[in-house]
């Protein structure tokens, strides 16, 4: 059995990785970061088959592709304290000449990352791609993505979206992070999204909405559902209702801190309410 408290422990250190990162060096994304630490952490850590070290090849485990690449900070935190590479590294987010930029990129050979996901709306094509890869050598793992809700105003998604209920991707999980917001605003109020639910459903896919998604052991139970589910002839839409900034009390709930970093004294705030569990790298 999970132990929910530890992954609580680990997501409440991970917390603190993301605002200390982002107030480092005064840029980046902790918003959405930190409204994703349950799930990337319960991903990591429970949820995905995965092999010990890393290769690009990802044959005989399931494979995860992060296409809102801008909530690099979680990412980067949760490789890290999954052991893709060493925490100390954390501090070098942003730097010139760091493997840690502000969107994840293959081109600087850190473990764990497959894609450069700067471009919006481009990894739920680059995901099923990577699952047809899966079936066509009888691989029968899965492959997991994350996608923001914003991020659905990308046409090309809903191309993609198409195409895997049209072609039976059913070793596909792709999560969709509704969190509401987006760099300009509300999406109500940027570009309504409408009904998401109904919307994949109309496109073929099967849905699982995670009511509760800053919640260790909701996720766990929404994703072993979604599992469950893949396998028969159609593609999983995870619809993760999530708070952007949780756990950082002036962030949440509001997009102004999709793409801010706190001072000196936000920091100190931020890390109080998120109190030492793991060790600071």
């Amino acid at each position: 059995m999970p132990n929910i408290q530890a992954l609580n422990d680990l997501t409440t250190q991970v917390r603190r990785d993301i605002i200390r990162m982002v107030h480092k060096v005064n840029s980046g994304h902790p918003g959405g970061s930190l409204g994703c630490a349950e799930f990337f952490v319960a991903l990591y850590q429970e949820i995905m088959e995965t092999k010990d070290g890393f290769d690009m090849d990802g044959i005989g485990e399931d494979l995860f592709f992060l296409s809102n690449g801008h909530i690099s900070p979680v990412y980067y935190s949760v490789l890290a304290r999954s052991g893709y590479f060493d925490v100390d590294e954390l501090n070098t987010f942003r730097l010139i000449d760091s493997r840690l930029q502000g969107h994840p990129t293959t081109h600087e050979g850190l473990p764990g990352i497959r894609i450069a996901s700067g471009s919006l709306g481009q990894g739920m094509s680059v995901a099923i791609g990577a699952a047809e890869a899966k079936k066509l050598n009888n691989d029968d793992h899965l492959i997991y993505s994350l996608h923001g809700d914003g991020e659905l105003q990308e046409g090309q998604n809903w191309e993609a979206i198409m195409y895997a209920s049209g072609n039976k991707i059913d070793n596909l999980i792709s999560t969709i992070d509704v969190n509401g917001q987006q760099i300009d605003g509300s999406t109500d109020t940027v570009l309504p999204l409408g009904d998401l639910k109904r919307k994949f459903e109309a496109f073929g896919w099967t849905v699982v909405e995670i009511e509760e998604g800053n919640n260790i052991a909701a996720i766990l139970k929404g994703m072993a559902s979604a599992k469950s589910l893949t396998g028969k002839g159609k593609p999983v839409c995870v619809l993760l209702q999530t708070v952007m900034g949780n756990g950082v009390d002036f962030m949440m709930h509001t997009h102004a801190w999709h793409g801010k970093a706190p001072n000196d004294e936000q920091l100190e705030i931020g890390l109080s309410q998120n109190p030492e569990t793991l060790g600071d790298y």
